[in-house]
This record gives C-alpha cells, sequence and structure tokens, in this order.
C-alpha cells in the first residue's frame, strides 16, 4: 500500500491536484463517505494522457474509503463538448461511439477496482438515459431551469460565439443541460453527490448542482446536496498543455502510443516538471518525493525522478510485461546494441524519425558507400563530412563505430528484418529499410 496522507483533501493538495472546490466540500470528503463520478468522453477509441488525471483522483478517492462512478459518455459524446475547442466536433455514428466506448471501458478498468468489497467502483454509460429522452419533457422538466443568459456567459460558449463567422451551433450549446442531467440522473439514482472535472467543466459541475437544488433543495442544515471539485490544467514549465509538443496527448492505447513511446515520453520530462508530474500522476508518497527532489537538485544527469515517473506510469497503464519490454529497448538503444531489438521495436523506436530506402540490389552488387548512406541520410552533410566524422569516431554502423566511411556495404551489414541503423553519436541516428 502506497504512503497515504491523513485524508483525501490533504492528499490532493500535497500533489496540486485540487485546484478548486463548492462550499463544504472538503469537510464532507474528510468526514464522510462520498461517492463521485468523472465523464469520459467516447468520441475517440482511447482515453489519453489528459485523462490520467480525473482517472488517478477516482482511483484515490476509492483508496481513501469513497465510491467512484465513471461515466461514458455514449449519450453526450452524440452532442460533443464545446469546452477547450475553438470548432465544431465532426458527429460520429451511434455504431462508432458504442465502439469507443467498449474500448475504454478496458482502459477504465485498469484505474479503477470494480471489485472492491466495501466500494467498489462503477462504470455507467449515460446513454442508458439520454438516448431515452422525450425532447417535449426534456424541454419543459430540465431546459426552464436554465436561463441563455447564464450559458452565453459560459467561457466555452462566448469564446465562440466570438469567433468571427463560426459561432457554435445549437447543438453543443445544449450540452451543458445533457451534463447536468446526468448529475441529476446519477444523484437520484446512485446517490450520487460529487462530481469531478477538469477546471474548463467548473461551470458544468455548477449547472448540474444548481439544477439538483432546484429539484430537491438544500440539506436540512442549509448546505447543498451536491457538490464539485475540480483538477488544474496540467501545462509544463513552458505552459503548453502536456503532450501537445508531439502533436498531441499521447494515447492510453498500446497500438496507438506503444509501451515503449510512453515511457520514453515520460523519461523525457524536463527537470523543472518531473516532481509535479509525480505527485499528479504516480502512488509515491512523500518521503519518497522528497528523496526525489534531492536528486534533481543536487545529481539531475542520472535522470532517477524521470526513470521513476516513467516506469510508474508505464507498469500502471501497460503491466509488469510491457514495462520489462520498454526498459529492455532502452537499455539496448543507450548502449547501441541494434542485434538485440526485434524488427517490430525498430519500427517503433523509428516511428517519428525519417526512413531512408534502398534497394537490395544496391547492396548486393556493392554500389552503396557508408559515406554515401550517411549523405543521403542527413547524418553528414557531404562525403568528406562524413569521411572527417568516422575519423573522429562519431560514426556508427549497427551500434559499431565506422573506421572506413568509404567502406562498401554488404549484406553482412543488414539487421534482422532487412534494417540498417547509422548513428552520429549515440543520439542522431536514422534508419535505412532495405527492400
Amino acid at each position: 500500500m502506497p504512503q497515504q496522507l491523513t485524508n483525501i483533501v490533504e492528499d490532493l493538495k500535497w500533489r496540486g491536484a485540487l485546484a478548486d472546490s463548492t462550499p463544504g466540500a472538503e469537510d464532507l470528503l474528510i468526514n464522510d463517505k462520498i461517492t463521485c463520478y468523472n465523464g469520459f468522453d467516447p468520441t475517440s477509441d482511447s482515453l489519453h494522457i489528459g485523462n490520467l488525471l480525473p482517472l488517478m483522483c477516482l482511483a484515490r478517492l476509492q483508496r481513501y474509503g469513497h465510491t467512484p462512478i465513471a461515466i461514458l459518455g455514449g449519450g453526450t459524446g452524440m452532442i460533443g463538448d464545446p469546452s477547450g475547442r475553438t470548432d465544431e466536433r465532426s458527429l460520429l455514428s451511434i455504431e462508432d461511439i458504442d465502439a469507443n466506448g467498449e474500448k475504454i471501458r478496458v482502459q477504465l478498468e485498469q484505474f479503477l477496482d470494480f471489485d472492491a468489497k466495501a466500494n467498489p467502483a462503477q462504470l455507467i454509460n449515460n446513454a442508458d438515459w439520454l438516448r431515452k429522452i422525450n425532447y417535449l419533457d426534456f424541454l419543459r422538466d430540465i431546459g426552464k431551469n436554465f436561463t441563455v443568459n447564464t450559458m452565453i456567459r459560459r467561457d466555452s460558449v462566448r469564446s465562440r460565439m466570438e469567433r468571427e463567422g463560426e459561432g457554435i451551433s445549437y447543438t453543443e450549446f445544449s450540452y451543458a443541460l445533457l451534463q447536468a442531467y446526468d448529475y441529476l440522473v446519477l444523484y437520484e439514482q446512485e446517490n450520487c453527490n460529487f462530481q469531478s472535472g477538469g477546471t474548463d467543466q467548473w461551470g458544468n459541475i455548477l449547472d448540474g448542482i444548481d439544477l439538483i437544488r432546484r429539484k430537491h433543495g438544500n440539506a436540512p442544515n442549509g448546505q447543498s446536496l451536491a457538490h464539485g471539485i475540480v483538477f488544474p490544467l496540467i501545462t509544463d514549465s513552458k505552459g503548453d498543455k502536456l503532450g501537445k509538443s508531439i502533436g498531441g496527448a499521447p494515447a492510453l492505447d498500446p497500438n496507438k502510443f506503444s509501451p515503449y513511446r510512453l515511457y520514453q515520453f515520460f523519461f523525457n520530462t524536463d527537470d523543472a516538471d518531473v516532481i509535479r508530474y509525480i505527485k499528479l500522476f504516480t502512488w509515491l508518497g512523500r518521503e519518497e518525493v522528497q528523496a526525489l527532489e534531492y536528486d534533481v537538485e543536487h545529481r539531475p544527469a542520472m535522470r532517477r525522478p524521470q526513470r521513476l515517473l516513467a516506469r510508474e506510469i508505464t507498469k500502471m497503464i501497460h503491466g509488469e510485461s510491457e514495462l520489462k519490454r520498454a526498459e529492455t529497448l532502452t537499455r539496448a538503444l543507450f548502449r547501441n546494441e541494434f542485434n538485440e531489438i526485434a524488427e517490430k521495436d525498430l519500427e517503433d523506436v523509428f516511428l517519428d524519425s525519417p526512413v531512408l530506402t534502398v534497394s537490395r540490389a544496391e547492396i548486393e552488387t556493392r554500389n552503396l558507400s557508408i559515406e554515401k548512406l550517411a549523405v543521403n541520410t542527413g547524418i553528414a552533410r557531404s562525403l568528406s563530412d562524413a569521411r572527417r566524422i568516422a575519423r573522429h569516431g562519431g560514426m556508427y554502423l549497427n551500434g559499431v563505430r565506422v573506421e572506413d566511411a568509404t567502406r562498401l556495404l554488404s549484406v553482412r551489414d543488414l539487421l534482422p528484418g532487412k534494417r540498417i541503423v547509422l548513428s552520429r553519436g549515440r543520439r542522431e541516428r536514422r534508419m535505412i529499410r532495405v527492400l
């Protein structure tokens, strides 16, 4: 069992995971057992790194004795949440939304304990009630509780309305009503009295709380019957959203973003961000984190905090065996032991790198030199530059130092899977496919 602080509120605050909460929410979290839900959007067939914080928050709540509910947005996903977007979503078919939901369901089970005796997690799809809504009844019973004046003041709506020539459709404008209705249904059917989400969901959460108040009043002590907690937007030290630098948040599906790439993603975390990410995304406790803070300050070159961060997250998402595979591949790359790397893994390593293709005949007939290959791959600027790099011991073929850049390649230079790896130093590498 990982180290715990005194209560869930102290834990979340120490980790920097609690951005805001409704009045009275913290007291309930400390002194009572609550049920909290968080929604997950099935407009993609995989969760991503941006979902890690809400997933970890639900898991932490469960470890402190509270009951988590993960909501699959099979109903709201048909509309699309405008929060955090500058354009209209492309609407998916019901078949695609349901297929995505099934894949996400498997990923949620890696974080939450659905078999716990005292407080098992629940997985519920809001399609169960939203797809059955009668439009006129919904307008009479739910829509009358919302004013357009309030809705257009929401950042997600106002920012879209201010974009010249675009605006926001009535479909996405109505999303807040559906999310508020979700909270009402869960309150009535599951005794769920907390909703969590990112800070961009604060307005939607408050709408749900207000709807419950309108339908059921307040508690006898005058306190609200329903509450909300929100997490901060996770950015790096440069202010960019987590994962933005690689073109989007890495998916948790290993077929979309491999365990090796996930390991490398977090292993390459900047020193300025690594402790914050460890607090947010792992179970490591206060004493362990303090030791890692010392490492960052006094021996950063060892990158021990980054290694632990990468290990913890890769193991949590993909399991022990995939973690070992990612670590084995990382070690092989560091040592330039390319003969130890399987063809599939080699392709994974060079997925985002320029790849050159040459013909096998060119090698069999001894018409391709290392220096020419270096120029063609961009490792060297010219043939003379390639010879200079090799002379100074900076060029490697399949991890072996090149003594003579003019040497002609032969079939004996091919790695398993008909590949060649040409390197300049230990970091600048190119893969060559031989067809």
